[in-house]
């Protein structure tokens, strides 16, 4: 199995610490408003590492994060929170507002069929670690204090550049004529914030005698210490994630520990809409609901997600939805037709051939061709669910008996040349999403969509 690691900018063949025990963190969302189809598009991704992995003989242990306190507008040390920004919007608690937000990406997370993480953990259950992680940088000589918080002095470790391939040197040419003038360097951030007279910050907590509230980057650290141990497997994430929120990350933890923090860094490309980033700020964002109101099922979305490779980028549109639609609905289709015809046996060589396709960095769009260009058997669209999650098999076996009596019902009247109860009874088979179709060797339902 050979993944694209940012951490070497080359493909690698993964090795994991521990087979039986494949340490995995993923980047969850920050739960202010609703996830949209472009958040989710990394965590169908996601799902694929992780259901390749597990095919591949492996045991994954994955964590994912909910960020519920600390994420500034600005990604970095400036602006509103925004779970603060959320709870005005909406005239709720920040609390209200993180667990609507939590409950709504994790319903829609199960809609998609995605694998679910071995624990989901919240930024807001990990605040006392937070200092305590804070307090170790400071014993190490790593931060220091300003009015509005304790920051992280990135001149004092040196490899801090490496990860994002920064010229520290152009950001401060660059630097804003407002640049704070107590932070030392302009690629220094705030490890903890403290909460200014006047300040509006519903959650808070006292730390070195002031109410404040943890850093963004300092919670991913300290959850993966606390979850996963020192140095995991695989971190993954979107590529926006790589010159801040990562590299803050890798910083914090290997100078807390002493140890390289991830072997393999995985990001995510976005995909865009009238080729412009999804974004909530441009207002151009899908949920997946709406697209439910247009006649897609989150599981067409993920079809769409995974005709594309991780790594590429992806403009989205309807008639590309449709054509996603209409190709899981045809697989769907074929493998309903496997089944009849008894076709259960399973293709090992099929297998590997595809296999080895989404071991080469994911590529499911090359498996995928794969899989139309071959004859399936049932057993082997069995394997595509268990490899991709897309639910192609699912109804097939266990066809509802009043269905399976229509059909036998409809054959009936047919021979009986009784065509006006063939078609009522192709009427209600239509109202059920199932249509027969009439071959030389025989009567074939199908799924209508």
């Amino acid at each position: 199995m050979k993944l694209y690691n940012t951490l070497t900018r080359k493909i690698e063949e993964f090795k994991p610490i521990n087979p039986d025990e494949v340490k995995i963190y993923t980047c969850g969302p920050t739960v202010y408003d609703y996830a949209h189809i472009g958040n989710f598009t990394s965590y169908i991704y996601w799902d694929l590492l992780i259901r390749t992995l597990k095919l591949n003989g492996f045991t994954p242990k994955r964590i994912l994060n909910l960020t519920d306190v600390g994420h500034l507008a600005s990604d970095a040390d400036e602006g509103e929170d925004k779970l603060e920004k959320g709870a005005k919007r909406e005239n709720k608690s920040v609390f209200e507002v993180a667990e609507y937000y939590s409950n709504y990406f994790l319903e829609k997370y199960a809609e998609l069929g995605l694998t679910p993480a071995d624990k989901i953990c919240k930024a807001t259950d990990y605040v006392e670690q937070d200092m305590k992680l804070v307090d170790t940088l400071t014993e190490k000589g790593y931060t220091y204090e300003t009015s509005d918080g304790v920051y992280f002095d990135t001149s004092k470790f040196p490899t801090y550049a490496d990860f994002a391939r920064l010229d520290l040197d152009h950001l401060r040419a660059g630097a804003r004529v407002d640049f704070s003038s107590e932070k030392k360097n302009v690629s220094d951030f705030a490890l903890w914030k403290f909460i200014r007279e006047g300040e509006d910050h519903a959650m808070r907590w006292d730390y070195l005698g002031r109410p404040g509230y943890p850093g963004w980057h300092i919670e991913c650290a300290t959850i993966i210490h606390e979850e996963l141990g020192e140095t995991i497997d695989i971190h993954t994430g979107g590529i926006d994630h790589i010159p801040v929120h990562h590299t803050n990350e890798i910083a914090e933890s290997e100078a807390a520990f002493s140890k390289k923090m991830c072997n393999f860094w995985i990001h995510s490309n976005f995909i865009t809409i009238d080729n412009e980033k999804i974004s909530k700020s441009l207002g151009n964002t899908y949920k997946l609901e709406e697209l439910e109101e247009k006649g897609f099922s989150p599981l067409d979305f993920k079809m769409w997600v995974l005709q594309g490779h991780y790594q590429g980028t992806r403009n989205f549109s309807f008639t590309d939805l449709a054509a996603a639609k209409n190709r899981r609905l045809n697989w769907r289709n074929k493998a309903a037709a496997a089944f009849q015809a008894g076709e259960v046996e399973l293709n090992e060589e099929l297998k590997t051939k595809i296999l080895e396709a989404v071991n080469n960095n994911l590529n499911s769009a090359e498996a995928f061709s794969i899989i139309d260009t071959n004859e399936m058997s049932f057993s082997d669209f069995k394997f595509i669910d268990e490899l991709f999650g897309l639910k192609i098999t699912e109804g097939i076996e266990e066809l509802p008996d009043f269905i399976k009596r229509l059909i036998k019902e409809r054959e009936e009247a047919r021979n009986k040349k009784d065509f006006n109860l063939s078609d009522q009874i192709r009427e209600e088979l239509s109202e059920n999403n199932i249509v027969v179709k009439d071959t030389p060797s025989g009567s074939v339902w199908q799924f209508l969509e």
